[in-house]
C-alpha cells in the first residue's frame, strides 16, 4: 500500500514539473514574442522619426532658398525696395514664425501650409516690385526726354539771343549818323558883331564847325545833339568847364566836350 502511495505521488510530481515546464515554455514564448515586437515598434519608431526629421530638412531648405532668393530680389532693385518695407517687415515676421515652428514642436502639413502662404506673399512682393520698375523705367525716360527737350529749347533760346544781339549790334551800327564835307575854322568876332575868320589863336572868339550829316532810313527823324570835341596838341579836350555840366555820355565813358 505504501508502494502504491509513492508511486501515485511520484506520478503527480512528475505531473507537476510537466506543468511547470510548459508555463516556463509559455513565458518564454511571450517574452520572445514581446521582444520582437517591441524591436519592430522602435524599427518603426525610429523610421517615423527619420522621415519626420527629412521632412524638417526640407522645410528647413525650403523657408532658407525663400528668404535667400527674397534678399537677392531687394539687392537686385536697390533703392526701390524701400518701397515696399511694409510687406519686406511681413515676409521677415512670418519666416521667423515658421523657423521658430520648426525648431520646436511642429506639424508638417501645418507649416507647409504657413510657408505655402509665405510664397504667395513674396511673389505678389515680386509682381509689386516689378511693376514699381516698370513705372520707374518708364518715369526716367520721360524724365530723360524732357531734359533732352529742355536741352534743345535752351540751345534754341541762346541762339535766339545770339541772333538778336548779332542785329541789335547790326542796327546799333547801321543807326551811326556819319559825316562828312567837315570843316573847322577860327574867327574872330568884331565889334558889330560881325566874324571874321582867323589864323591868330590869341584873336580866335569862336570855333565853328560845319559838316554834312548823311542820309540814314533807320534813324527816327527828329532833333540830334552833336557834341565836337576840340584838343589840344597835348590831347586835353577844350571845355568851358570841368564839370558834368560839359560831358556827355558816350559807350559807358563819360566825356567832355567843347
Amino acid at each position: 500500500m505504501e508502494d502504491q502511495n509513492n508511486g501515485i505521488q511520484q506520478i503527480k510530481h512528475k505531473n507537476n514539473n510537466l506543468w511547470m515546464y510548459i508555463v516556463l515554455i509559455i513565458l518564454a514564448l511571450g517574452i520572445i514574442g514581446l521582444s520582437i515586437y517591441m524591436i519592430s515598434i522602435k524599427k518603426e519608431l525610429s523610421g517615423l522619426v527619420a522621415e519626420k526629421e527629412a521632412q524638417r530638412v526640407e522645410l528647413v531648405e525650403e523657408l532658407n532658398n525663400l528668404m535667400q532668393e527674397h534678399e537677392k530680389i531687394k539687392v537686385s532693385y536697390g533703392e526701390m525696395s524701400d518701397s515696399l518695407v511694409v510687406m519686406d517687415s511681413i515676409i521677415k515676421s512670418d519666416a521667423k514664425e515658421i523657423k521658430n515652428l520648426l525648431n520646436y514642436k511642429w506639424e508638417y502639413y501645418k507649416i507647409k501650409k504657413k510657408l505655402s502662404r509665405l510664397q504667395v506673399v513674396s511673389q505678389n512682393y515680386v509682381r509689386q516690385m516689378d511693376s514699381l520698375y516698370t513705372v520707374n523705367t518708364a518715369l526716367t525716360e520721360e524724365n530723360l526726354q524732357m531734359k533732352e527737350e529742355i536741352q534743345i529749347e535752351r540751345r534754341r533760346n541762346d541762339n535766339l539771343s545770339q541772333q538778336k544781339e548779332e542785329l541789335s549790334g547790326k542796327v546799333e551800327e547801321a543807326s551811326i549818323l556819319g559825316s562828312y564835307n567837315i570843316d573847322a575854322g577860327a574867327y574872330r568876332v568884331k565889334g558889330n558883331g560881325s566874324e571874321v575868320k582867323t589864323d591868330k589863336i590869341r584873336r580866335t572868339d569862336r570855333i565853328k564847325v560845319c559838316f554834312t550829316l548823311s542820309a540814314n532810313s533807320i534813324v527816327a527823324a527828329g532833333t540830334k545833339s552833336i557834341y565836337i570835341r576840340v584838343a589840344r596838341p597835348n590831347k586835353e579836350i577844350l571845355s568851358k568847364g570841368r564839370t558834368n555840366q560839359y560831358t556827355f555820355e558816350h559807350q559807358g565813358e563819360t566825356l567832355q566836350y567843347t
